[in-house]
């Protein structure tokens, strides 16, 4: 399967990753970000997943200058940690909205195309944490949670018109967002992972690449752990 991808999120770690491996698989690989700014040889839009109309503007951009979008990687995420008794109510709703609320918005507007060409990927990036929880991380574990609900959803109302939806939960990656944990934390956090290291971008990208490939066809509703 070839055709049009499109990565939110994509403008730095597991997205750009993705973004770039789906290229590598002969993709015109699309860069959604709020900044819309590309990078290198990968064309951009802006594209903010809390906002149905710039979600709305951002399909319509991509549909004139590559056409419809046949993959589409719900990758777009924020978190913003703490225990739960002192979690302002910001730091709930925003959290949610991004991780959760954004990457159904997108799946609706993707599934337009997807259902009148009668094929279509959708992939959502969820986390461990989804079905470990993760203290500090309600917020966070929740929208992660959701988004497995969401897909099981989605491939039963999606997949008589030929469209597989799947979620990849990555556990500890070497990003941006990780960096900020420290190395104390970092270590008793690979104390627990059986393979005793973080994960690479490119790893977690080369699973969501497979599962928009002709090779995934019969793959639906799964969720793939690339945790170590």
């Amino acid at each position: 399967m070839t055709g049009v991808a499109l990565v939110t999120g994509g403008n730095r770690g597991i997205g750009l990753a993705t973004a770039q491996a789906l290229g590598s698989a002969g993709f015109t690989s699309v860069v959604g970000s709020r900044a819309g700014v590309a990078v290198g040889a990968l064309p951009a839009v802006t594209l903010d997943v809390t906002s149905t109309a710039s979600v709305d503007t951002a399909f319509e951009q991509v549909e004139a200058e590559h056409g419809p979008v046949d993959v589409l990687v719900a990758n777009a995420g924020i978190t913003r940690d703490g225990l739960i008794m002192r979690m302002p109510d910001a730091d709930i709703t925003d959290v949610l909205e991004t991780n959760l609320v954004g990457a159904i918005r997108c799946a609706r507007r993707a599934s337009r195309g997807m259902i009148r060409a009668r094929r279509g990927r959708i992939i959502f990036v969820s986390s461990v944490v989804w079905a470990l929880g993760s203290a500090g991380q309600v917020n966070y574990a929740a929208a992660k949670a959701g988004l497995v609900g969401a897909a099981r959803s989605l491939a039963r109302e999606l997949g008589p018109r030929g469209v597989t939806v799947n979620v990849v939960a990555p556990g500890f990656v070497d990003t941006d967002m990780t960096a900020v944990l420290g190395q104390e934390r970092t270590d008793e956090i690979l104390r627990q992972v059986p393979l005793a290291r973080l994960a690479q971008p490119a790893e977690i990208a080369r699973v969501i690449a497979f599962l928009a490939s002709d090779d995934a066809a019969y793959i639906t509703g799964a969720v793939i752990p690339v945790d170590g």
